[in-house]
């Protein structure tokens, strides 16, 4: 898989997902696998950069491979400016999200709101691809909903502006997160542009991924909801997809000591008090792979408010 001048390692990347996709678990991601990690998106707002919760999504120091930042705003120069700002910080490839359906972002015409302004969605990329040396890459949805699904035409307009890669969600905006991803307008993307083209949703197996590779021809697979709590994924579709091989799901043991891991880096990465409380959800996502854990149990893991404590509570919920 190339984007411009890079070469991944493999097919697989980690979505850009807000409030999940920090430095933490982009590093985890790629210790299991993922060949490139994306950044939870940026907003392009100057006045937000000094923002203490922008700056730790714009930290990327000591992370290993290629750094992928995503950006999000409406403003062709505001967006330009803030891919060079990012690019300053250590970006090797900056994204652009036009594929968010958060209500609070369509509210301002940005993330997949802009799918509905072919005009709007040239300009902006345009600047951001004239604005700096590194590639640029674009995620966008299949549309703005099922009856104007007009992803080939926002890909061409990728393609004819610059753009080094592609990746479609299989879901129009009004779709959200409900219902299956349909992989059908991502052949159709893939077809009708030269880029690379990555595609995206519910690709939650080694068996799907390798479905959805065939399905649509895409070049590459991004992963999202499905690697949280679960980062071996990116190396059991790996296996899967380049060696044939099936490999067995980690055992009790591989849990713990990933989710520890996982919690040593949020800690050192927010601080305890802010740690702990991210913490919390993840602790919930690795959960679900374990049924001998009951709810109580993870209630009160839930009330910990120091790293000790969390710590402490999850190794007895192991043990016990």
């Amino acid at each position: 898989m190339q984007i411009g001048p890079y070469l991944l390692p493999n097919k697989l990347i980690l979505a850009p997902m807000a409030g999940i996709s920090d430095r933490p678990f982009r590093s985890i991601c790629k210790e299991f696998g993922a060949g490139m990690a994306v950044s939870e998106m940026v907003a392009s707002n100057p006045a937000l950069r000094g923002n203490k919760q922008t700056l730790l999504k714009t930290n990327h120091d000591g992370e290993t491979g290629l750094c992928s930042v995503q950006i999000l705003g409406t403003d062709p120069k505001i967006m330009a400016d803030a891919a060079k700002y990012n690019v300053r910080r250590g970006a090797h490839i900056i994204d652009i999200n036009m594929g968010c359906p958060a209500k609070k972002v369509c509210a301002v015409a940005a993330g997949s709101a802009l799918l509905r302004d072919a005009d709007l969605v040239k300009k902006i990329l345009d600047a951001v691809v004239n604005a700096v040396e590194v590639p640029v890459t674009l995620k966008i949805r299949t549309g703005w909903d099922t009856q104007n699904r007009n992803a080939v035409e926002i890909a061409q307009i990728a393609a004819s502006s610059g753009v080094a890669a592609l990746t479609v969600h299989g879901r129009t905006r009004a779709c959200k997160f409900e219902g299956q991803a349909e992989y059908e307008t991502i052949k159709q993307v893939k077809q009708a542009v030269g880029i690379p083209v990555i595609a995206n949703g519910d690709i939650d197996s080694a068996e799907k991924a390798q479905f959805v590779l065939n399905v649509t021809g895409a070049d590459a697979l991004m992963i999202g909801r499905a690697a949280q709590g679960n980062p071996w994924l990116f190396k059991e579709i790996h296996e899967f997809i380049s060696e044939r091989k099936v490999i067995q799901k980690p055992t009790v043991t591989e849990i713990y000591s990933t989710l520890m891991a996982h919690l040593e880096k949020l800690y050192s990465f927010y601080g305890n008090v802010t740690g702990v409380k991210i913490a919390r959800k993840h602790i919930s996502w690795y959960f679900k792979h374990l049924d001998f854990i009951s709810q109580d149990i993870r209630q009160t893991i839930n009330q910990a408010t120091q790293p000790i404590q969390q710590t402490l509570l999850i190794q007895s919920a192991f043990t016990s």
